[in-house]
């Protein structure tokens, strides 16, 4: 019996988790879902490429680890990869509350983790009716979000399956809503009516936390976190430009992100989560804007160089001598005084608003190998291989 690597593309974080694998001693076998054809008919079962067939290695794998990019992808290959009789990591049940922000902050919510307030109305922003014309909804939305929301402190309108930080929008005034509401249409990525939050200022920065559990052990948190930083835009994602710092975690905080894994595992022996969180810092700020504006500057001219090397296309051909390059310039880095200061003030920031946390989404698949693993210190696919392991 084997464990099985499922991916969509061979990307840094797989081709992290066969070189990991590899040093562990661990033999992976690999499913390219993207690419297979799978057939059900009768009493069988068949699996196959154009040039390969899947089946038997299928037949043979016990723990797969889901890493499909694609949401969707992902929770239909969990769905069918257990319905064959295997164990998957994460399992399709997790897949199906993280594919969701609502279902999650309603897991998160249900055991007293704190969360951002939150309005969900299963309602588009408009109708077109059977005789053609349009039913405009956006009025309505709008002061039921406005009679839990204030909209002076701003709210906070995000696609409910979303991801790196698209359609997530912020309205100021009536105006802003409005118009925010309209432009929220069903899609892929926000399947049925309008999620909204109220603004957390979290000041320049959000965590990414790293919780798991391997089958018999407690779960556990790792102890420093994934700030992601930057005042160009009040999302805080990488994809955004902005930079990345390590960020000690009070235990209070270790604590919630273990309940928090609890709550989202649903009592699965064997589970990992990149959990999401920010400071409720308001006005409690450490130094003022210009100052901290001049520090990140400073901080993001050298974070830039390691972009390009993020980019370089020979990191397919040669990813060990690729790897060997990004780990030296993260080092370089982290060394830097820019990346000490402000890594400094997001310290000191966490522990004086430790009791501020609150927890707004969960990552089942979380990217890992270019940030958590360098910034953070935890490469994700050591859990992830012992996690799996534990299931055999």
């Amino acid at each position: 019996m084997s464990i099985a690597l499922l991916y969509e593309r061979s990307e840094t974080d797989e081709m992290g988790i066969k070189l990991t694998a590899q040093k562990l001693g661990v033999d992976l076998t690999f499913i390219p879902f993207r690419k297979i054809a799978f057939s059900i008919f009768n009493n069988n079962f068949l699996a196959k490429t154009k040039g390969k067939v899947f089946t038997q290695i299928i037949e043979d794998t016990k723990v797969v680890l889901n890493r499909a990019q694609s949401k969707n992808r992902r929770l239909q290959a969990g769905y069918l990869f257990e319905l064959l009789g295997k164990k998957t990591v994460n399992s399709s049940s997790i897949e199906f509350i993280c594919y969701s922000k609502l279902r999650t902050l309603l897991h998160l919510w249900k055991e007293g983790i704190p969360i951002p307030k939150t309005v969900f109305i299963p309602c588009d922003s408009s109708n077109i009716l059977k005789n053609g014309k349009i039913l405009h909804n956006e009025i309505d939305i709008a002061d039921l979000f406005q009679d839990t929301l204030l909209l002076d402190e701003g709210i906070v309108i995000k696609p409910d399956s979303g991801t790196h930080g698209k359609g997530i929008l912020l309205s100021n005034n009536r105006e802003e809503l409005l118009f925010n509401i309209r432009e929220t249409k069903p899609s892929i990525i926000n399947p049925i009516g309008i999620v909204a939050q109220e603004y957390i200022k979290k000041w320049f920065f959000d965590l990414r936390i790293i919780v798991y559990k391997e089958k018999g052990k407690p779960p556990i948190c790792h102890p420093v976190a994934l700030a992601r930083a930057g005042l160009k835009d009040f999302r805080t994602n990488t994809y955004l430009g902005n930079a990345v710092f390590a960020a000690k975690l009070p235990s209070n905080i270790i604590d919630l992100s273990i309940k928090s894994g609890k709550a989202l595992s649903k009592d699965q022996e064997a589970w990992l989560f990149a959990l999401d969180g920010m400071i409720n810092i308001q006005e409690n700020k450490l130094v003022d804007d210009y100052q901290l504006k001049l520090e990140l500057e400073k901080a993001l001219t050298v974070f830039e160089s390691l972009r390009k090397i993020k980019t370089e296309k020979y990191k397919q051909s040669d990813f060990s001598l690729w790897n060997d390059k990004l780990e030296k310039s993260f080092q370089d880095y982290m060394v830097t005084k820019p990346y000490q200061k402000v890594k400094n003030i997001i310290d000191e920031s966490i522990e004086k608003n430790k009791d501020a946390i609150v927890f707004h989404e969960s990552n089942s698949c979380p990217e890992f190998w270019e940030h958590t693993r360098l910034i953070a210190g935890i490469n994700v696919a050591i859990p992830l291989i012992k996690g799996a392991k534990s299931l055999i």
